[in-house]
């Protein structure tokens, strides 16, 4: 697995529950090293066992962190590049959902060996859609959920979301649009401001 996305987790959990947390997550996975290096590939065998000793040290379900963690890379101030990375892909929410179909090449721009699953948005009906995504990184629908929640409070919508299972081997993310401007959203410049 690409080290930024292990990397993303250690921050996540670094910030959220303490690095106390962390480096009992790494002594007790047993790995060699303490920290991952964002630009280095490590084989998924150890990224799993970091994920497995996280769920159990942490006493929370897997799933529910990587939704934490998806909501965490979108709110987080120090993460802001990220944040404007995804607000280019609409001046609106369901502009913002159609674009998910780019993101893995948009991701590669800007990490040539970053490699995502494929996405694919389906809309069911106005306001109601499906978001495919194929398989490849385990665990990477849950992450996408905390991402869509936390990218329609940015827009300002209310939405639900819904992990709805597996069709044609892709997990699929169910999403209803219930409100646009349901509230004041995060204000977004096209262009970067410098001090």
């Amino acid at each position: 697995m690409h080290g930024l996305i292990n990397r993303a987790f250690q921050a996540f959990v670094s910030t959220t529950f303490g690095k106390d947390s962390w480096q009992a997550i790494m002594d007790t996975a047993e790995l060699g090293f303490s920290e991952f290096e964002a630009m280095l590939t490590y084989p998924d065998e150890q990224s799993q066992i970091m994920l497995r000793t996280a769920e159990d040290i942490l006493k929370r379900p897997l799933p529910e962190m990587l939704e934490d963690m998806g909501t965490f890379l979108v709110s987080n101030p120090q993460l802001e590049a990220l944040r404007r990375l995804l607000r280019f892909g609409g001046v609106n929410y369901v502009e913002f959902l159609h674009s998910l179909d780019d993101l893995p090449d948009r991701a590669r721009l800007a990490v040539a060996d970053l490699n995502l699953p494929g996405l694919e948005l389906i809309e069911q009906a106005p306001g109601q859609f499906e978001l495919h995504c194929q398989p490849g990184l385990p665990g990477y629908a849950h992450v996408l959920m905390g991402v869509l929640r936390a990218m329609a409070d940015d827009y300002g919508d209310l939405v639900f979301l819904d992990h709805s299972g597996t069709q044609d081997n892709a997990e699929v993310i169910a999403i209803t649009l219930v409100e646009t401007e349901f509230a004041e959203g995060r204000a977004f410049d096209l262009g970067a401001h410098s001090l």
